[in-house]
């Protein structure tokens, strides 16, 4: 494997940076072009392994923290919407790259199609994953009970409430590994307050912000996937928002929930490899449904 290339960049003084794995294939060109990942609020540049695996024999795969995220300097007060689609043009100028294929996940996905719609001819393929095109009030009270845990001390009462509010609980639905991500998440959210100094606002505001999903898009191939079972916007809303992007694909993953990208690894990195390079992916496989919503099968 290449070794990985890390550069630090800044906008508005605000210092983040990125990680560059070059792809691994021997002689010849990438077989598509630049794909760079954005996840969740603490969903660092480390944090990728199965995208690597999947991504990194046919291209170059990117990876970032960008501001107020992991290593990156905190987010400045008030709206932060364009400067971090700032920061995503800074990483595709950096690069040299003309066009980005951009996986956005959760928190990541505002980003991502903030910046397809600004910038749609530096985007060459869109894929989001688990979009929170609408988040009510419930899960809004319970936000600020999480924040108010974590103003009071309680570290792992905040984790729990925040990790449990992000996943389906519900024992008649059927999620894959529920247990092990869920612990998973909650660690993360304890190691990530525990090693970073601004973990706990980025926290707050992917939690509590309501991004803009408006104004749809054009002339961007896109795909748009769902856990079946996820409870911070349903499937049917996030179906409702890929139809306001021109020709995309909308898919579900069967037994998941938010966290598809956790419980459902290798199949998610294979369905966005699959998309982004047009043919099968490296190793494993997903069977796409012929009609859009249909759920992902599983492996066998």
């Amino acid at each position: 494997m290449p070794e990985e290339i890390i550069r630090t960049l800044s906008v508005d003084d605000v210092r983040y940076s990125y990680r560059l794995l070059p792809h691994s294939r021997s002689g010849g060109v990438p077989a598509t072009e630049p794909t760079l990942i954005l996840g969740g609020a603490l969903q660092g540049m480390f944090g990728w392994p199965q995208m690597d695996d999947h991504l990194g024999p046919a291209t170059d795969v990117v990876t970032a923290d960008l501001p107020g995220m992991g290593s990156a300097d905190p987010l400045p007060p008030g709206p932060s919407a364009d400067l971090l689609r700032r920061a995503v043009l800074g990483i595709a100028d950096d690069l040299g790259a003309p066009r980005l294929n951009v996986f956005g996940f959760s928190y990541g996905t505002a980003i991502a199609f903030g910046f397809a719609r600004r910038h749609r001819g530096r985007v060459a393929r869109l894929a989001l994953g688990g979009v929170p095109v609408h988040i009510d009030d419930a899960q809004v009270t319970c936000w600020e009970r999480a924040r108010q845990q974590l103003a009071a001390g309680d570290r792992a009462g905040f984790a729990a409430t925040a990790a449990d509010a992000l996943m389906c609980l519900d024992p008649e639905r059927a999620v894959h590994r529920r247990e092990l991500a869920r612990r998973y998440v909650r660690r993360s959210f304890l190691h990530a307050l525990d090693h970073s100094p601004h973990a706990a606002d980025s926290l707050y505001r992917a939690l509590a912000d309501r991004p803009d999903f408006s104004g749809g898009l054009t002339g961007v191939p896109a795909l748009v996937f769902a856990g079946e079972h996820d409870t911070v916007t349903s499937p049917a809303r996030q179906r409702e928002f890929a139809a306001t992007i021109e020709g995309s694909r909308f898919l579900t993953i069967e037994e998941s929930d938010h966290w598809v990208v956790l419980e459902r690894a290798g199949e998610v990195a294979a369905l966005v490899s699959r998309f982004f390079t047009e043919r099968e992916p490296v190793t494993g496989a997903v069977a796409l449904p012929r009609q859009a919503g249909t759920p992902v099968g599983r492996r066998t």
